[in-house]
């Protein structure tokens, strides 16, 4: 039975939590965060609807451009 494999897959998902959770951490600290111009936020009869649109653009960005610096062939 091969375990070196699947102990592998547990180690690299591992790593990309612990990344995760630092992201977040980070985040946290950032109080633009999240409330830049582009995100809406309906709140109507007790009911919060939230569309970070800029955030996650930004996001997206940042994290493209990091995939193709790693990822560089």
């Amino acid at each position: 039975m091969a375990v070196e494999p699947l102990g592998r897959l547990i180690l690299y998902i591992g790593v990309v939590m612990v990344l995760i959770g630092g992201f977040f951490i980070l985040v946290a600290k950032v109080p633009w965060f999240g409330r830049l111009p582009g995100d809406f936020t309906l709140n109507r009869n007790g009911i919060l609807i939230y569309v970070p649109i800029t955030t996650m653009v930004l996001v997206s960005l940042v994290l493209t451009i990091l995939m193709n610096i790693v990822w560089k062939r």
